[in-house]
């Protein structure tokens, strides 16, 4: 086959890319998708496969016909490793260039001192490199902060400051980002926002976070610290944040919440007390969520006045919490809506990506970059 000069890799990308936005999907999809010719997307599909980026498998037979094959990743190709740090634990996963996730990995933190839990992801990076050789290419990570250039400016939920993440992916390019951030991104591209043009994206664990998405890629903002809407001034402006701010919506719609308005002592772990306390059936207790249900409801009505979104996604505890009060949740969003807002009002969906959401969306960002023009050409000159 004649060699491919470097500027000829852009159809290849984009192949590459709607093989990620649609796993299995077929030749003749691609090329309907991307409008190309039956030739040329032969021709790109086998200089992808003489590469070891893409490989054909054939298709479950549905009767007479010619059988058709699905394009899957390479089982030698490049794969990212997805690392997603929470408040007591981490998971991560290795991710082909198909978006396909393998080798799922889950950990309790024995402690929450920073380096201790860094130097833990650093090992679990070293097994990875140990296990997929040079296909291993990157590290995605996504944390429960506010992420700059690889450095976590603040982590209020597990109390860290101003640390540099980059050790974590040793010789490897890392890309961090905010966990809630990089859930809106995969619901964005294969959840329940995909095909919104613009799209807000809220999840609850210990507070809430979020981003503001356009045709699938977050707002990071002027200094790349973007969807910090947990701390929003919607709650009462005299209670103080973990953050450094007062009245911070956080405070408002969690754990912390519930044990505040039941006159309990503030959990050490808000996530599994919400939990306890949707189970409950007594008076107080369905007060008490009926209040941090509306508070919920008027901060998302607030956010599509400012924003104006196709669509509203929540994931985590915001699920459940609704679910409860819905009712509340319908009347506080309805109500903090603009006039014109209320005839068709954005929708507020539960989120496709669950557990899983921060894994897809760092793994989505970071194929974004591996199916580049110039990291396939990188990719193709060695192999």
């Amino acid at each position: 086959m004649t060699p491919v000069r470097r500027g000829q890799w852009q159809t290849a990308a984009e192949v590459l890319a709607q093989v990620a936005r649609q796993p299995g999907i077929t030749r003749a999809g691609v090329a309907r998708a991307l409008r190309l010719s039956t030739g040329s997307a032969t021709e790109v599909t086998a200089r992808l496969r003489d590469v070891q980026l893409l490989t054909e498998e054939p298709a479950p037979s549905r009767g007479r016909g010619r059988p058709t094959t699905l394009l899957r990743a390479h089982p030698e190709g490049p794969v990212v490793l997805a690392l997603d740090l929470r408040q007591s634990n981490w998971r991560s996963a290795v991710v082909a260039l198909d978006g396909s996730l393998a080798d799922h990995q889950y950990k309790r933190h024995r402690s929450r001192r920073a380096q201790v839990v860094l130097n833990n992801l650093r090992r679990q990076v070293e097994q990875t490199q140990e296990q997929y050789g040079v296909r291993l290419q990157m590290v995605s990570l996504a944390v429960p902060g506010t992420v700059r250039d690889n450095h976590l400016l603040q982590a209020p939920t597990l109390e860290w400051t101003e640390l540099d993440l980059t050790a974590v992916a040793g010789e490897l390019p890392l890309l961090a980002g905010n966990d809630a951030t990089l859930s809106g991104v995969a619901e964005a591209r294969t959840g329940a926002a995909a095909g919104a043009g613009t799209a807000v994206h809220l999840i609850i664990e210990v507070g809430i976070g979020g981003t503001l998405l356009i045709d699938g890629v977050p707002a990071h903002g002027a200094s790349g610290a973007g969807g910090e809407y947990g701390h929003m001034p919607f709650g009462e402006r005299g209670r103080a944040c973990p953050c450094g701010a007062r009245g911070c919506w956080d405070l408002e719609i969690d754990g912390r919440a519930l044990a505040r308005r039941l006159g309990e002592p503030t959990p050490d772990d808000p996530v599994s007390y919400t939990e306890a306390v949707l189970r409950r059936t007594d008076r107080a207790a369905r007060a008490a969520i009926a209040h941090v249900v509306s508070a919920l409801a008027s901060g998302i009505a607030g956010l599509v006045n400012a924003h104006d979104p196709d669509v509203v996604t929540i994931g985590g505890l915001a699920i459940p919490l609704r679910d409860a009060a819905p009712e509340v949740f319908d009347e506080a969003y309805r109500g903090g809506l603009m006039t014109f807002h209320r005839g068709a009002p954005p929708p507020v969906l539960a989120a496709t990506h669950q557990v899983d959401g921060p894994l897809r969306g760092a793994a989505a960002l970071a194929l974004d970059q591996l199916t580049s023009e110039p990291s396939i050409a990188a990719w193709a000159t060695h192999h």
